[in-house]
C-alpha cells in the first residue's frame, strides 16, 4: 500500500503509555506512525494546536485528524474538544474521541460539541490494534482532510 505522499498528520492526545505504544505499533503496520504527534495531556494539546509554549516554533498546519482521549490530565478531553470546535481556525480539524468511557453523557456531550466520531476503546488487545489501524488508515489516508492540514 503506497501511502507516503498522501499521509495526513495524526495528533494523538492520550495519557496512557500502554495505549500510546499499542496505537503506534498498530499504525506502523501501515507506515503511518512517522506522522503521529503524541501528546500526553489536554493543556499540551491546546499548546500544540495554538502553536504556543514548547510548540511556538512549529509550522502552523493543522493535523489531518486528532485522536482524543476524554480522561486527560490538566485539561480534559471535552474541554479540548470544546475549544477546538469553537475556534474558526481549528473547527474543521476532524476529531475522533477514542475513550474507554461508555457513558452516554460523554458521548452526547462529544457529539454536541461537534466530534466527528466517537470510538470506545476495545478492551481486547487485538480488537484495540485493529480499531487503531482502521482509524489511522481512514483518517490519515482515505479521508480528504480540510484545507490547511498537513500533507506530506
Amino acid at each position: 500500500m503506497e501511502t507516503t505522499n498522501k499521509l495526513g498528520r495524526i495528533l494523538m492526545v492520550e495519557d496512557d503509555p500502554k495505549d500510546v505504544e499499542l496505537s503506534l505499533s498498530a499504525l506502523e503496520d501501515y507506515n503511518l506512525a512517522n506522522e503521529v504527534v503524541v501528546i500526553r495531556d489536554g493543556e499540551q494539546a491546546l499548546d500544540y494546536l495554538y502553536c504556543r509554549g514548547e510548540y511556538a516554533s512549529r509550522s502552523g498546519e493543522n493535523p489531518a485528524v486528532m485522536l482524543l482521549d476524554l480522561k486527560l490530565p490538566k485539561v480534559d478531553g471535552l474541554e479540548v474538544l470544546s475549544q477546538v470546535k469553537s475556534d474558526p481556525k481549528l473547527k474543521l480539524v476532524p476529531v475522533v474521541v477514542l475513550t474507554s468511557s461508555k457513558e452516554e453523557k460523554d458521548m452526547v456531550a462529544s457529539y454536541n460539541l461537534g466530534v466527528n466520531a466517537y470510538v470506545v476503546k476495545p478492551v481486547d488487545f487485538h480488537e484495540f490494534v485493529n480499531a487503531i489501524k482502521e482509524l489511522g488508515v481512514f483518517w490519515a489516508v482515505i479521508n480528504e482532510p480540510p484545507p490547511g492540514s498537513v500533507r506530506k
